[in-house]
């Protein structure tokens, strides 16, 4: 084969292995799986939050948002969602049979932030309307997806799936109320009130 030949073949996009609805995982004991199969659509679910998280923080820069840890240290939220994106391909390759796992110190990482946010924002006595600033409504959005794929997952492991461990889950879980935390904190950082729900009246 010629040097362009073998360029081209590197290069390319596809491998055309799931032309037929199946493929494969790292532990894959039973060969090729369908597409359809459960524990693939949690992973179709953390790619998808995952990418829109990337859009997320792209309007999250745009905005400087910072939430003060302490009297020192201050952490954007661009970078917080830059770390959850991290995360987030670790829950991939352990869902997919890698032995990489959720550090605990990423569980406590995001459990601080939600501490602080509550700290700062007034409780919550009513349920929102997501909206206000566009970083808050997508960040919303995102805590849906999120709340998504904290429940495909336990679809999987209601199957029996024994690969993923408890500190993940218990990330999974966290995430929606991180995510939730920084709507709210979007919006009162750039002075919008909240609105809730008048349920017809």
């Amino acid at each position: 084969m010629k040097n362009d030949q073998l360029k081209r073949k590197k290069n390319i996009l596809y491998t055309g292995f799931g032309d037929k609805g199946t493929t494969t995982l790292f532990h894959c004991d039973q060969g090729r799986i369908s597409k359809s199969a459960n524990i693939i659509e949690a992973l179709g679910s953390l790619d998808e939050l995952n990418a829109y998280l990337g859009v997320v923080k792209v309007y999250a820069e745009r905005e400087h948002l910072v939430i003060v840890l302490n009297s020192k240290n201050k952490i954007s939220i661009s970078r917080i969602l830059g770390d959850i994106q991290q995360t987030l391909f670790v829950i991939q390759a352990e869902l997919a049979g890698s032995d990489m796992t959720v550090k605990k110190t990423d569980l406590n990482k995001i459990e601080k932030v939600i501490s602080i946010i509550s700290d700062i924002l007034p409780p919550i006595t009513f349920f929102t309307v997501a909206g206000g600033s566009f970083l808050s409504a997508n960040l919303d959005f995102s805590r849906t997806l999120a709340r998504r794929c904290e429940r495909r997952i336990v679809a999987v492991l209601d199957e029996g799936y024994n690969r993923v461990s408890h500190v993940t889950i218990a990330y999974l879980n966290r995430l929606s109320s991180v995510l939730f935390a920084m709507s709210r904190y979007s919006n009162h950082a750039l002075s919008i009130k909240e609105e809730h729900p008048k349920y017809n009246k």
